[in-house]
């Protein structure tokens, strides 16, 4: 998969690709529908399938403090895209430049003149340019206009509802990891480098492997029974605490996961952490032996969990 960074990257030889535009954050199943049908239009016309996306999302843009909190870091939606097939990526910067743009400038220097866009896959309550001036009918109008096809992509749903990145955001504030995984067609996944921290796990007797989540605010927090996997493809069933470690005063938010029967090092090492299922929320102790002790029984219960559910590693 290509990945191009800005339109001012486009070069010639990027013209004439089947496109979708969007956030695609968590890239669940709706997101998986639409990229399905936009490569099936693009293999009948012959050409590339390039998905385009906005970095940072829009609504963190404009209004940061209450923006959602994301369900995928770049890196993983990217790598995601990659898994279902798509052939481009074009990752636009969501800046005042983008945003000032009016749907006929976005139309023509993106769609037209960038991508010599043949066919749009996009959602019929899709909005663009400034002021989201732009709609579904705009593109339509402009597909007849300049000869390209435009198509509403299909409405994925779910026990009768449609499938939205807000309903996974929603399940996964409830702590409902299962719902999450059906909605996102696999268990709620996070990715990230090991980083040495405080070892104050080592000296309470659960040495942990610190990812850092700076930048972006957590869908969910709490204890959390985990299997993460290294990057030459070990399993490590375990017990993770994300979130702020109110106990210990953190200053920033951190996944830790404790492996269950493991000694070696992970430092530097990119770790893929499935979220099996939630034990409980996040809580402050007033002492560390309380934390301790309810730390033996977080590890129980989450050995237990994950047997129950053939989990192994």
């Amino acid at each position: 998969m290509e990945l191009v960074r800005g339109r001012h990257n486009l070069r010639p030889r990027h013209r004439g690709c089947a496109v979708t535009i969007g956030n695609f954050d968590g890239v669940h199943l709706g997101h998986q529908a639409v990229i399905e049908q936009l490569m099936t239009r693009a293999r009948a016309l012959g050409v590339p399938g390039c998905v385009v996306t906005f970095e940072p999302h829009p609504r963190e843009f404009f209004d940061p403090e209450r923006a959602p909190a994301r369900l995928s870091r770049l890196r993983d939606k990217l790598a995601a895209l990659e898994r279902l097939g798509v052939d481009r990526v074009l990752v636009l910067r969501c800046d005042r430049a983008l945003t000032g743009l009016s749907p006929e400038a976005f139309i023509n220097e993106l769609l037209l003149e960038g991508l010599g866009a043949r066919h749009l896959v996009i959602g019929d309550d899709f909005r663009f340019g400034h002021r989201r001036a732009g709609d579904f009918s705009t593109l339509a109008a402009a597909g007849e206009s300049h000869g390209f096809g435009v198509e509403a992509a299909a409405t994925y749903l779910l026990d009768g509802e449609r499938v939205s990145s807000t309903r996974v955001r929603e399940a996964l504030a409830a702590g409902d990891l299962d719902a999450a995984a059906g909605l996102l067609g696999g268990r709620y996944t996070m990715r990230g480098r090991v980083v040495h921290g405080q070892k104050l796990g080592r000296d309470l007797g659960y040495p942990t492997a610190n990812i850092p989540l700076d930048g972006y605010p957590l869908p969910l927090t709490g204890v959390i029974a985990v299997l993460a996997c290294t990057p030459d493809g070990r399993r490590l069933p375990g017990v993770a605490n994300l979130g702020w470690r109110p106990t210990v005063a953190g200053t920033r938010p951190l996944l830790e996961v404790y492996a269950f029967d493991f000694s070696g090092d992970l430092y530097g090492q990119h770790l893929t952490v499935q979220l099996v299922e939630r034990l409980r929320p996040e809580e402050h102790f007033e002492s560390l032996d309380l934390l301790i002790e309810c730390m033996h029984e977080d590890a129980r219960r989450a050995r237990e969990i994950l047997q129950q559910r053939g989990i192994t590693a």
